[in-house]
């Protein structure tokens, strides 16, 4: 006889807490937003779901009112990465995600690296991760100060092309851990 606390979890690990997300296109000029971010985008939410465990199904959809998870392009603010501001979507909390892309700059693979990660972070708060201390983690809290450079230095270092984007999480072993206590939680 399986004990009911692993039948929960076999159960939770089987169907998945599900999401839906949506991604801004990118066309409003004054966000800075380029053609490739909604892509890294993309590549963020579908990461935390790799990094799940089968503990979470994220769905794109084609309406933003329908999303738990909507990633939206601001213009930019010095020292703002983004920001998550919590919604409700058919009971579900959910996250609209606002994402101040980086400039253009000389390296793109750096300017990749900093949309991709902020979407990442943010992401991550949408879907209940609160902030750490680990300056390892992705969930790292940039108030605390730190080499920020550093941060998306040592990812960046990481890349020889945009395409390994997709396959280089940006995640530590904590934030993954602490996605799945969350996840196992609900």
């Amino acid at each position: 006889m399986i004990p009911p606390a692993l039948a929960l979890l076999l159960f939770f690990a089987s169907s998945g807490e599900n999401y839906r997300y949506w991604v801004q296109p990118c066309s409003d000029p004054a966000t800075g937003c380029e053609a490739a971010d909604a892509e890294l985008a993309d590549w963020a939410l579908r990461a935390w779901q790799g990094e799940s465990g089968k503990l979470l199904r994220l769905t794109k959809v084609d309406d933003a009112r329908q999303a738990h998870i909507r990633v939206y392009w601001a213009g930019a603010r010095e020292g703002v990465y983004g920001e998550a501001r919590p919604v409700l979507v058919d009971g579900k909390q959910g996250a609209e995600i606002h994402v101040r892309p980086a400039p253009a700059m000389a390296d793109t693979l750096l300017r990749d690296t900093i949309v991709y990660l902020t979407c990442l972070h943010e992401t991550g708060h949408a879907l209940g991760l609160p902030h750490t201390g680990n300056f390892e983690d992705i969930m790292y809290n940039f108030q605390l100060g730190g080499d920020i450079p550093e941060y998306f230095g040592r990812y960046r270092r990481k890349l020889k092309s945009h395409a390994d984007i997709q396959s280089i999480s940006g995640m530590s072993e904590f934030d993954k851990k602490r996605l799945a206590s969350i996840l196992t939680a609900k």
